[in-house]
């Protein structure tokens, strides 16, 4: 009877147990970036290039369901397994890093240049990744460019036109909207990867880096990674988008608003608040 009793008191303290304290996460955050900066330069760029695929096939997921007539927000829904896999499997996604990487800074763990250096290989990595799985699902859809890429292809080719030639036409006005909603973004994806952080099991990471990245998606706002697998894949297929379109009127801004949304959002503020001084 005493052990029928305690028996729930054990799963209690087991699930309580499971949870960090803000505190904690904080410290986790700090010990990671640090590990992070101090990565050589093949594995930043090799893990980097996994999470562009792992992202790129998330969002050609979401494409998929859209092309079979699904409501947009099944996207969303579906999105966040990529994000998913590549934080469970350590890899290097820019996005995440512009929120870790200043906090660590923040607090003198990593040098300024550490920071920088982080960045610049992690994100040609995610190109390289998310460039190299367009251009295989591209291939794929197509037969090696035989033939049409069907719904899927269109859904890729409005949605590059979507992020480049509609912003495009609204000249200033639209490199700022991209850059508001990639500040918006980042702090929503920064907040997924600093929840990976906030549970010891693999299901609980997973339910906690769910939630934000499935609201960020689903509000269709603007991640640098991602479009680096939609607009090239969408060029693939056949989008009248140029380069200067896709870059001046997309990622550049896009990259500038994740930096910040990530750094001024998520790592600084959580630092300061819960962290080291």
């Amino acid at each position: 009877m005493r052990e029928i009793e305690s028996r729930p008191k054990r799963e209690a303290r087991s699930i309580e147990g499971d949870a960090l304290a803000p505190g904690e996460l904080v410290t986790q955050l700090l010990d990671t970036a640090e590990k992070k900066a101090r990565l050589g330069v093949l594995q930043l760029i090799v893990r980097g290039a996994v999470s562009g695929g792992l992202l790129g096939a998330a969002t050609l997921l979401a494409a998929a369901a859209w092309a079979q007539g699904l409501p947009r927000l099944t996207g969303a829904l579906v999105f966040p397994a990529g994000f998913c896999m590549l934080v469970l499997l350590g890899m290097e996604l820019a996005t995440g890093n512009f929120a870790l990487l200043p906090a660590a800074w923040y607090t003198r763990r990593v040098t300024g240049r550490e920071v920088a250096r982080n960045w610049w290989w992690v994100f040609l990595g995610n190109a390289i990744g998310a460039g190299a799985f367009a251009t295989l699902a591209v291939a794929s859809l197509t037969g090696w460019w035989t033939h049409g890429a069907g719904p899927i292809g269109e859904q890729l080719s409005n949605w590059a036109l979507a992020k480049t030639v509609a912003y495009r036409e609204a000249r200033w006005l639209g490199w700022l909207t991209v850059l508001t909603k990639a500040i918006l973004a980042n702090w929503l994806v920064t907040v997924g990867t600093v929840l990976a952080f906030a549970s010891r099991s693999t299901v609980g990471k997973i339910v906690a880096m769910w939630l934000p990245i499935m609201t960020f998606f689903g509000l269709g706002y603007e991640h640098s990674v991602v479009n680096l697998f939609v607009i090239p894949a969408g060029m693939l297929v056949g989008a009248p988008v140029g380069v200067g379109d896709w870059w001046i009127w997309n990622q550049i801004p896009a990259t500038l608003g994740n930096i910040a949304g990530g750094a001024l959002l998520t790592g600084l503020p959580l630092v300061w608040i819960h962290g080291e001084k």
